[in-house]
């Protein structure tokens, strides 16, 4: 018999708004006896841009980047991915590989559920199948706005905008500062231009008291400046 004594139970999920709210106990009991669960440590690579995916994963503890690599080798982050979301459902429902590569950020539990699970869901639950759906076309209008950013504002303004975003995504903890851990790198990847811009418009921003900076840890001081430069409103 299998051992599900240290797999998380889906149904303790639902409070972050999973796309699995809408099913009935008996299938989240199915799902949580079939799910396999994993730890990954920061810089552990889920799945690879190109490969072929299996079944979908849930993320009940961590922060995952889900990225492309260009012809370079350079990273272009698209997303993260927090308690609550599940990656690669995509490749599953298209039938085609791994768009995307998925690493993980900060020190993560993953849910993994066979393709299998979700298609018959998808086929048998139409109010899952339309959460779905509604995902998906909430992060292409995502990705849409992300290209007229690249191609409409400045490196700067992109930068506040994604400040911003992180702020919306993550939260700021009690002292104002983001709740997610990011290299000069990787901020860099979000932004898509060079680390060194990035590390010179946040010096820039800390001598204009919009920031603090504390290593990896960003104080957000004035969102109302960081507003103003994002052309947020």
């Amino acid at each position: 018999m299998k051992d599900t004594e240290n797999i998380p139970i889906c149904s303790d999920c639902l409070k972050f708004n999973t796309i699995f709210d809408r099913l009935e106990n008996d299938d989240l009991e199915e799902i949580s006896y079939e799910k396999g669960c994993n730890f990954y440590k920061r810089g552990d690579t889920v799945y690879h841009e190109g490969n072929r995916v299996t079944g979908i994963y849930c993320v009940n503890k961590g922060i995952i980047k889900l990225y492309k690599t260009g012809v370079d080798g350079k990273e272009q982050i698209i997303r993260f991915s927090k308690q609550g979301d599940i990656i690669g459902y995509r490749s599953i429902l298209s039938g085609e590989l791994a768009c995307t590569t998925a690493k993980v950020v900060e020190n993560a539990v993953l849910c993994f559920i066979p393709a299998s699970q979700l298609l018959r869901l998808v086929k048998e639950n139409s109010d899952f199948a339309m959460k779905i759906m509604q995902l998906s076309c909430k992060e292409l209008g995502e990705a849409n706005k992300f290209i007229l950013d690249i191609a409409q504002k400045t490196v700067r303004e992109r930068l506040a905008e994604i400040l911003l975003l992180l702020e919306d995504t993550f939260d700021l903890d009690n002292d104002n500062i983001l709740q997610i851990s990011l290299t000069r790198e990787e901020i860099a990847n979000l932004v898509g231009t060079a680390t060194e811009s990035v590390i010179r418009l946040l010096s820039e921003f800390k001598s204009d008291k919009y920031i603090e900076l504390h290593g990896r840890k960003i104080k957000i001081l004035n969102k109302k400046a960081l507003e103003r430069i994002a052309n947020a409103f």
